[in-house]
């Protein structure tokens, strides 16, 4: 982030504030829980550019993820980031698939780290008893996320039905169950 430039620069998509202050360089939305209240059980709150401007150009960010006793952040990747997660409570099981199809995968309990590759495949599951938060950090300003699930079956416009049964081996009344639970909400 340039302190100097205009105000109608941007780099990287964001703007180059002229006049920056503490607040571009702060947020205080990982302090709480987020609801878990919904489909899959967990909420993902993050901490990058969209909501800290600071961060333009530093090419880190974080995370905070709850999950719900059963929540699951569904498996999905980062294109822009390596991902580390620090677990604050509970226990999760983990893992990420390699590029040869192999599933890496460990509990993980308070105190304890695990990593995910960039660009990997991977998931975060609470099959305990009590919620579970982890602290994610990202060495990328906006790692984004690509949901597998949501990807495939939500798209817009639709990924072709014969496309999903011949790459999932299932029939077409199948894949439009799935798509009818990912539909785009209007």
């Amino acid at each position: 982030m340039s302190i100097k430039n205009e105000s109608n620069k941007m780099v990287n998509g964001f703007p180059c504030k002229a006049n920056v202050s503490a607040d571009d360089f702060s947020f205080a939305g990982l302090a709480n829980p987020g609801a878990t209240n919904n489909t899959f059980k967990s909420k993902v709150t993050g901490a990058n550019v969209q909501n800290i401007p600071g961060l333009n150009t530093l090419g880190v960010s974080m995370a905070r993820i709850d999950y719900a006793p059963g929540g699951i952040n569904p498996p999905h990747t980062h294109p822009r980031a390596t991902e580390i997660v620090f677990v604050l409570e509970g226990e999760l099981d983990v893992g990420f698939i390699t590029t040869a199809n192999v599933l890496i995968s460990k509990t993980i309990k308070k105190g304890d780290v695990f990593a995910f590759p960039r660009g990997l495949v991977h998931f975060q599951k609470n099959n305990g008893k009590n919620p579970a938060a982890v602290i994610a950090g990202f060495n990328s300003q906006l790692p984004g996320t690509q949901s597998i699930a949501t990807t495939l079956f939500g798209a817009t416009p639709p990924v072709p039905d014969n496309v999903l049964t011949m790459a999932f081996q299932i029939g077409t009344k199948e894949v439009q169950k799935i798509k009818s639970r990912f539909a785009p909400k209007m």
